[in-house]
């Protein structure tokens, strides 16, 4: 005869008896059996489930009478609650249908996409607009793209720590930090709401008329004397200039949104920390070893595909005014092709805020394990340190607060997990600095503007970063590579994207600017510096002379810039500086006559490009003649394929050389090493080295400038240029040595769990044959 204990007499056993200690169980016939006390997951069959182990129990042990060894039976009901769907008390029965890794990995898909989308994409295709919207200067936007990563560093260790603990619950932590999510896109698009319509510059305020006639009509105020006001006081120059009606730009009154931003993005980076650490891990622990690469591959391809639909859609709704519901543009004689064109950059965050909220709903309603994650018994390919005896003292590292400081240095001392975090710090400083700044490189090196700049960002960005990162996690499982071949894998493919970044090595000429890169009428005035300069960093050193005897009487002012295209083929500063007399709104763009600086030989030549007769100067930019655009797409998505086709294989090699108790503390450390050497100082660091090669400022005020109105494009490739050879340099070095500092464990198995049997005298470990057909000698693995 024999007995079969219940869940709670088994729960209760277990509870009263010390692991591994010998204890007694009666048996109906009066026989009493020795048996040993396993702990959960122990050497008598798979770990029972999450919910099982916060209770404190076991998977209950069937005893015969008679028999030598206690028989191993699996429990036939699981525990009430054990891996039921739902939210508190609400769990209907049909909602465990979704309880699969495959349902699981379609919302944290999702989740992820959206993070990208807002933070990698929205955010950095609407930086520039947010400036000219709210006369925020590169000093506080620089503190609002910040803000995400301080918030991301400060919250990844506990939120690594707390939500990989035993016994926690994963989507949990991930749909509140989606909910968090959604409310600070929200808040990211709450100053539009909070203040007045947008104004843009008077149409009469920045041409020559208007200047001329203050001078002749008796304002007592000389042209010099004017033009000193113009150039030092905005408050005594803007009614005179305006009208009567003031300034035409609030951003005095409102600078204070930045707060709104930086805010948002402070509850972005919070509200995202847990997708990239337990949602990772959670992944991982509901399926095997060998789809482990797939989901993960497919999970991190989302996450790039919503930084390129973010530069995509984010572009496109730039192309509707900001204020569309209410002011018609095309009024305003306003076009996207317009220096002081305000797109609708806060629609996508509205959209986004709804959207994360409703997301988080089905996430939540997941339990900490799925249905079969107890049956994967993963074997460790950690790195083999010296003391990886102690196996007791390694399963209770994530136990009590106290012992964080002895996880970390368990981490720090594996050289395998310190290069590989060196080597995604390296990365994150080339891929953050880029992700930045790339448009604004295309945008003046190409003469293109920012709506078309965004969406050759999300052309690069969809097919190299998504398919790269999907094809690395696939190859990981076709070639069936090992911890220290795919550290391999990942040092060739960075070794290919650093050949690629000859593509920031191309350069276009700077366009004909009146006054900066070329002298008025230059074709009359050969013998002049402009004329003279042969090397492009020249152009940092020529005099700067926006006035000219053509505009001399205009009192022009250099903070109304409205750069205009003239019939001659050069750019000015505004139709002021252009000695334009008239202005003429049309349809689709502003048209000026009358332009004293502008060689009459080219007066009209463009009237059959708009209508309305002729004319001799347009509000846009002059198109470049430059061919070298789409040759830089092709290397740039070329270096970008590669950098993204080692990303998850460099994750799956840090989730391999870790113990499996702290991957998601090592995923927060390394994120954190990451944040702290890569992507909290890139923009920084690119953006100092990208206002050396400014040749033009934005006067602010007499004793400071504001932004950039002219870069040097010859120098901005070339700083370009070096920090990705830099970057890819430190990236290459610290692969090899992940990869030569790394010791794999004496022994491991090829297969993806460790099939126990049972036998007569002993327990042994069967190795499973891989596709050769042949064992490894002493069970090691060849790479």
């Amino acid at each position: 005869m024999s007995t079969t204990s219940s869940w709670d007499d088994s729960v209760k056993m277990s509870s009263n008896n010390a692991p591994n200690s010998a204890a007694t169980t009666p048996s109906t016939g009066g026989t009493t059996v020795q048996t040993e006390s396993t702990k959960c997951g122990g050497s008598y069959g798979a770990p029972s489930s999450p919910i099982a182990l916060e209770e404190g129990g076991c998977p209950p042990i069937k005893v015969a009478a008679g028999d030598e060894e206690p028989a191993l039976q699996r429990p036939a009901t699981p525990p009430p609650r054990a891996y039921h769907c739902g939210w508190f008390a609400l769990r209907p029965k049909w909602m465990e249908r979704f309880m699969t890794p495959k349902w699981a990995l379609f919302w944290l898909c999702w989740a992820g996409a959206v993070q990208g989308l807002v933070v990698n994409g929205f955010i950095n295709v609407v930086i520039t607009t947010i400036e000219r919207r709210f006369g925020l200067r590169s000093t506080q936007t620089g503190l609002v793209a910040s803000g995400y990563d301080i918030a991301s560093f400060l919250c990844l260790v506990p939120v690594s720590y707390f939500g990989g603990r035993l016994g926690a619950s994963k989507p949990r932590w991930i749909g509140w930090g989606v909910a968090v999510m959604g409310l600070g896109a929200f808040v990211f698009a709450l100053p539009h709401f909070l203040v007045g319509q947008y104004r843009a510059t008077n149409s009469d305020q920045n041409v020559c008329t208007l200047a001329t006639a203050l001078v002749t009509n008796g304002t007592g105020a000389s042209v010099e004397a004017l033009t000193e006001l113009v150039g030092c006081n905005h408050d005594t120059v803007s009614p005179l200039a305006n009208g009567g009606q003031g300034p035409t730009s609030d951003s005095e009154n409102l600078s204070w949104n930045v707060w709104f931003f930086f805010t948002a993005q402070l509850l972005l980076g919070a509200g995202a920390s847990p997708l990239y650490t337990l949602g990772v891990t959670y992944i991982d622990e509901n399926v095997s070893k060998k789809m482990s690469s797939v989901y993960l591959g497919i999970y991190y391809t989302m996450a790039v595909v919503g930084p390129a639909a973010g530069y995509v859609i984010g572009g496109q709704l730039l192309l509707f005014y900001t204020d569309m519901f209410v002011v018609d543009a095309t009024t305003l004689g306003l076009t996207p092709h317009s220096k002081v064109w305000v797109g609708a950059w806060w629609i996508g965050f509205v959209f986004m805020a709804a959207f994360c909220l409703l997301l988080s709903v089905p996430i939540l309603a997941y339990p900490p394990a799925l249905p079969g994650s107890e049956k994967l018994q993963k074997v460790s390919e950690a790195h083999r340190g010296g003391d990886d005896g102690d196996g007791e003292r390694s399963q209770e590292t994530f136990t009590k607060i106290k012992q964080i400081p002895r996880a970390l240095l368990a981490l720090l001392r594996n050289p395998t997990f310190f290069f590989l975090n060196l080597a995604g710090a390296s990365e994150g400083l080339v891929i953050s600095g880029f992700a930045v700044f790339l448009p604004k490189l295309i945008e003046n090196q190409f003469s293109v503007t920012a709506v078309w700049s965004a969406l050759l960002m999300g052309i690069i960005t969809v097919p190299a970063g998504g398919g790269g990162t999907f094809l690395g996690g696939y190859l990981v499982k076709k070639l069936h590579l090992s911890c220290s071949g795919i550290i391999k894998f990942c040092l060739f493919a960075t070794i290919f994207a650093a050949l690629f970044t000859v593509c920031f090595f191309l350069s276009c000429p700077n366009l004909t600017f009146a006054g900066v890169t070329a002298p008025y009428f230059p074709h009359e005035n050969l013998d002049t510096p402009y004329a003279r300069s042969t090397e492009p960093r020249d152009l940092y050193y020529l005099p700067k002379n926006l006035d000219n005897a053509c505009n001399d009487r205009c009192a022009c002012s250099r903070r109304n810039y409205e750069p205009i295209c003239g019939a001659d083929g050069i750019m000015y500063y505004s139709p002021c500086h252009a000695g334009c007399s008239e202005e003429i709104n049309l349809e689709n763009a502003k048209v000026y006559r009358d332009c004293t600086c502008i060689n009459a030989t080219f007066h009209g030549e463009q009237s059959a490009l708009y209508g309305g007769g002729s004319y001799d100067a347009v509000n846009t930019m002059c198109q470049s003649r430059c061919d070298h655009l789409w040759i830089f797409v092709m290397l740039c998505f070329l270096v970008m394929f590669f950098t993204f086709l080692a990303t998850m294989p460099a994750l799956s090699a840090t989730l391999r050389c870790v113990h499996d108790d702290q991957r998601s503390f090592a995923l927060g450390i390394q994120w954190i090493k990451v944040r702290v050497l890569g992507t909290i100082p890139a923009p920084m660091i690119f953006g100092r080295l990208i206002d050396e090669t400014c040749i033009l400022w934005q006067e602010s005020s007499c004793d400071d400038h504001g932004a950039c109105l002219v870069y040097d494009n010859a120098f901005m490739s070339k700083y370009m240029l070096l920090l990705a050879l830099i970057g890819k340099a430190c990236s290459i070095l610290f692969f090899f040595g992940a990869w030569f500092y790394y010791i794999p464990p004496k022994t491991i198995t090829n297969g993806d769990t460790a099939t126990h049997q049972k036998q007569t005298d002993n327990t042994t470990s069967q190795q499973k044959v891989p596709p050769n057909g042949h064992i490894n000698p002493a069970g090691v693995e060849k790479y």
